[in-house]
């Protein structure tokens, strides 16, 4: 399973930052690992679960096999990440998804 890198660069205490994702949660950590991240980092409650990386990191994570991904990539990786977060009941389901539990 593919590990993306984006490329929206947000400026951010002293260093440009970038998202690291999956296709899964654990391809997602298991790769956040290689790349030295620690797991308190992984973001799982913001608007869809990643990693944040700076451009050096990004950079590395290129070299460790981590494809760049489009916009729509990076979207449909989010959406499947954080299904996996809810079914795991880390995360509270949106109120309309709870109705087909």
């Amino acid at each position: 399973m593919p590990v993306y890198v984006d490329n929206v660069r947000i400026p951010s205490r002293g260093a440009i930052w970038c998202h690291l994702v999956a296709d899964s949660l654990d391809e997602l950590h298991s790769f956040a690992k290689r790349l030295g991240l620690k797991r308190q980092w992984f973001q799982h409650a913001a608007s869809y679960p990643h990693y944040d990386v700076t451009l050096p990191m990004r950079e590395k994570a290129l070299r460790l096999g981590a494809a760049e991904g489009s916009r729509v990539t990076i979207i449909e990786c989010a959406h499947r990440l954080k299904a996996d977060l809810i079914k795991e009941r880390r995360i509270q389901a949106p109120c309309q998804m709870r109705l087909f539990e």
